[in-house]
């Protein structure tokens, strides 16, 4: 497969699944912010401080307020990781390789790309927000299930699992990092009675919750979320899932050697990490690290065959 075929099929990806993610954080803090008391400070500059765009921000706005992090992450086209520019560059990439992709599915993100355009205004509302929302979340979903249904099980498949899994892994990492230092710090007694709430929005904020309650069969409590998003191969944004999915990519592509020893590298860091005895100031740690070996991985995939 040609490089830019391949570049642009991994990018394509990745940007639909960083649409999806951010729109789903978003929701899921809207709703957060109304089950907190008043006394919990959590508010809206976590949402800037996990896509790392807090300079960025603090460029164009003042305060962190919700309209002001709204406009910067869904519509704001200053900001390169809002879900309109991320949706811009998905149509691209998908438009460039709309030979490769099915016919039905360039038609889908289009359609995506001049829905949320549309509904620009009306996202910066708390009425129509999750309307709004809701419509990028399924159409991702839509897309994602027609690609998975109908592309042939070849390299193009394979570079299409690269970019969503590494961009699942790095999201991951991402939201346990910045909720983590955010949403449990060392707390008064009357506010750890609404560490579970905090936790269930980490959970809802990767669509684990569910699927937690299901499999643990235990209250939310720390360190059993931490085991199950960092550590559970059986769930699909989990860390390890990730990382074990990458590694089947890479069996199908040529001269991935290199690529295989990062990944393995981070799957073996990822096995030895004890989460139950996992301090709370050595979490940032921990998470840099992972972060540090997502962009590892990304660099030598780019090196290799972009």
């Amino acid at each position: 497969m040609l490089s830019r075929v391949a570049n642009h099929i991994y990018w394509m990806e990745r940007y639909l699944e960083r649409a999806e993610n951010t729109a789903r954080l978003i929701q899921v803090n809207t709703h957060l912010l109304l089950d907190l008391p008043r006394n919990v400070m959590l508010g809206w500059e976590p949402i800037i401080d996990m896509l790392s765009f807090r300079d960025v921000f603090y460029e164009q706005y003042k305060e962190p307020d919700e309209k002001s992090v709204i406009k910067f992450m869904v519509t704001d086209t200053n900001n390169p990781g809002s879900i309109i520019n991320c949706l811009a560059a998905a149509r691209e990439n998908a438009r460039i390789i709309r030979e490769i992709i099915p016919t039905e599915a360039w038609e889908l993100i289009n359609n995506l790309h001049m829905t949320a355009k549309a509904d620009g205004q009306s996202v910066l509302t708390r009425r129509h927000r999750f309307s709004c929302l809701e419509r990028i979340i399924t159409s991702n979903q839509t897309i994602t299930g027609l690609l998975g249904g109908s592309m042939l099980r070849g390299e193009g498949y394979a570079f299409l699992r690269l970019g969503r899994h590494l961009e699942r892994i790095d999201m991951t990492s991402r939201i346990i990092d910045v909720r983590s230092a955010s949403l449990l710090p060392s707390v008064s007694q009357e506010q750890s009675a609404f560490e579970n709430i905090q936790w269930m929005g980490v959970l809802k904020s990767l669509t684990a919750y569910q699927m937690y309650r299901q499999e643990m069969r235990i209250r939310i409590n720390r360190s059993d979320v931490l085991e199950f998003l960092m550590k559970y191969h059986k769930f699909p944004r989990s860390l390890s899932h990730g990382l074990m999915q990458i590694g089947k990519c890479l069996k199908e592509l040529p001269n991935s050697e290199l690529i295989q020893e990062n990944v393995n590298a981070l799957s073996n860091k990822l096995e030895k990490l004890n989460t139950q005895k996992l301090p709370q100031d050595g979490l940032h740690e921990v998470m840099d690290d992972i972060q540090l070996g997502v962009v590892k991985i990304h660099q030598s995939i780019n090196e290799q065959y972009f």
